[in-house]
């Protein structure tokens, strides 16, 4: 049978650990059968990020607002451990945190459900989807270790050289000191993004900050979503049946707990980090979430939500077996060859991507899973299956 046939690369962007182990075994068995596969490579691994002072983040981005469509393997963000282990010649920031700067983007990240895996949250019927602002905030913050007595301030001097000063606390001690910014044009940016890809999917829109204690920080970012949506999307949400809702994160959290779900959930860039990871393995496993950026311009970069899987890796370096899920990294290539298909006129691009979704869930449905998923289960005897195997099984229903 002739191979499905691309006419626009993909940006690859491989990674570290075992997710790059996991990432070739994909390539090779469920999406190279079946597509003429066309990439432009773009090495993230650590190691080669050092080498190049992590200009091949910075590469990999802007191929990326050029080619249209990306897709992601996991990467390690280094710590001081890490720092030794690689012989790093700097502590080299997070590749995300890099690349949803420069693409200005929002995050988007569902988690997948398939039979035989129930959310721990009971009433949660249908997906929710984290709609997380992919800049500023803590990611990137500025950080002073305090020694002692003094005053720390915030100060903006304007172009004409005049000051702004506000006291952040005098500190009669040793402490810590913490400055964030944002810029109106990203949160518009993920105002748009988040009123867009609601309509595009027909759901409800939830946001939440803290404005009542961020009187400034956090209601900017209130105002700015409230005025957007009244200029720009009441009107087509009314139209489309849907609904925009504000309201503050601790309620936001409470009601998500007794929703059924169905609905898009957007939140600040650490909000949403913490809360991804909480519907994702409420809804079963980290590994079984979808995550797409989404920058208004029409850029989408697509990776699992999930880390390096590094216990795995050293398991795998010593030869010994591992069951590691690779569900949330199949659909990152998934949605990449999707998203290709659809901007390139590509039907059976994207129907190859439809097949490879669905042959994946049909083989957890059939017991066949690692074995995160058999630990939790309520599928009768579920057969745990190695990190290769569970590819294998896949390729089989997908050939077939």
């Amino acid at each position: 049978m002739a191979k499905i046939q691309m006419t626009t690369p993909l940006v690859e962007m491989d990674g570290d650990e075992m997710t790059r182990i996991i990432w070739q075994m994909i390539k090779d068995e469920l999406i190279c059968p079946h597509v003429d596969l066309k990439t432009e490579y773009y090495d993230l691994g650590l190691e080669h990020r050092n080498a190049t002072d992590d200009q091949v983040t910075v590469d990999s981005a802007e191929a990326t607002k050029r080619l249209g469509v990306a897709v992601k393997c996991a990467t390690i963000t280094p710590n001081a451990a890490r720092m030794d282990e690689y012989d790093l010649k700097s502590m080299w920031k997070s590749p995300n945190g890099t690349i949803r700067a420069l693409l200005d983007g929002t995050v988007f990240r569902t988690p997948i459900t398939v039979a035989g895996i129930e959310p721990c949250v009971r009433n949660w019927v249908k997906p929710i989807t984290i709609a997380r602002h992919a800049y500023g905030d803590v990611y990137k913050n500025t950080e002073l270790r305090v020694p002692g007595p003094g005053r720390v301030e915030l100060v903006y001097t304007a172009a004409d050289g005049t000051e702004t000063r506000e006291l952040v606390h005098e500190f009669d001690g040793p402490g810590v000191a913490q400055g964030m910014h944002n810029l109106d044009a990203s949160i518009e940016s993920f105002a748009r993004s988040c009123f867009e890809y609601a309509l595009d999917v027909r759901q409800d829109i939830w946001f939440a900050t803290k404005d009542t204690i961020s009187k400034k920080y956090d209601h900017r970012f209130k105002d700015v979503f409230q005025e957007i949506y009244d200029a720009e999307y009441a009107a087509r949400f009314e139209e489309a049946g849907i609904e925009y809702f504000y309201t503050l994160i601790d309620d936001a959290v409470a009601r998500v707990m007794k929703a059924d779900g169905g609905f898009i959930w957007a939140c600040k860039n650490y909000d949403g980090d913490v809360m991804s990871d909480m519907v994702s393995s409420a809804f079963g496993s980290l590994a079984m979430m979808t995550s797409v950026l989404v920058s208004p311009q029409g850029y989408y970069e697509y990776e699992a939500a999930h880390g390096t899987v590094q216990r795995h890796y050293y398991k795998h370096l010593k030869g010994e077996e591992t069951s590691t899920n690779s569900v949330a990294t199949i659909f990152a290539w998934s949605g990449a060859l999707r998203k290709r298909g659809e901007l390139d006129g590509l039907d059976d691009l994207v129907a190859f991507a439809d097949r490879l979704e669905r042959a994946t869930l049909d083989t957890i449905e059939a017991g066949e899973m690692t074995g995160d998923l058999a630990l939790i289960t309520t599928l009768p005897n579920p057969v745990k299956l190695s990190t290769r195997d569970f590819i294998l099984a896949i390729a089989k229903r997908l050939a077939a």
